[in-house]
């Protein structure tokens, strides 16, 4: 009986590590949601005295603003109110909102002007960002790159 436990004991102890060795399969979700989000930007308010700049100028900001949505939508929007009554009055009321955070993946869809504004629209597909982080977690492979004259023909 003793020497039947100390085999077990033994045993167990060989392969104890193996049995609690978990697997390294990345859980792989069964849907991934598409984030679509809009930003518009004034044209004519751009600081530039040329119309083709502030056009350029609106492009980026609406560029810019597009991505901020995306931002509140995957990470959400911290708020920050203060209000301050004096009198039975509103005497200050002050509202300020903060997002951070890094997108990654995001495709412009259109980028147009509608009447005095620029308007650019982005979509994130949750897909491809889990891709790019299944990538960025996978050990570095060296690739070498060739590159060949060109023959004449």
């Amino acid at each position: 009986m003793l020497r039947d436990l100390i085999i077990l004991v033994a045993l167990y102890s060989l392969t104890g590590c193996n049995m609690l060795k978990s697997t390294n399969e990345p859980y792989t979700p069964s849907t991934f949601p598409v984030l679509s989000a809009i930003g518009y930007a004034p044209i004519d308010t751009q600081p530039s005295e040329f119309h083709t700049e502030k056009v350029l100028m609106a492009m980026e900001s609406s560029k810019i603003l597009a991505y901020r949505e995306l931002a509140e939508q995957v990470y959400g929007l911290q708020l920050d109110s203060n209000t301050k009554v004096k009198d039975w009055l509103v005497n200050v009321n002050v509202t300020s909102t903060k997002v951070g955070g890094l997108i990654k993946g995001a495709r412009v869809v259109k980028s147009y002007p509608v009447d005095k504004f620029y308007v650019t629209e982005l979509e994130l597909d949750f897909r491809l960002v889990w891709e790019l982080y299944q990538q960025a977690d996978s050990p570095r492979q060296e690739r070498v790159l060739v590159i060949e004259p060109a023959q004449n023909f």
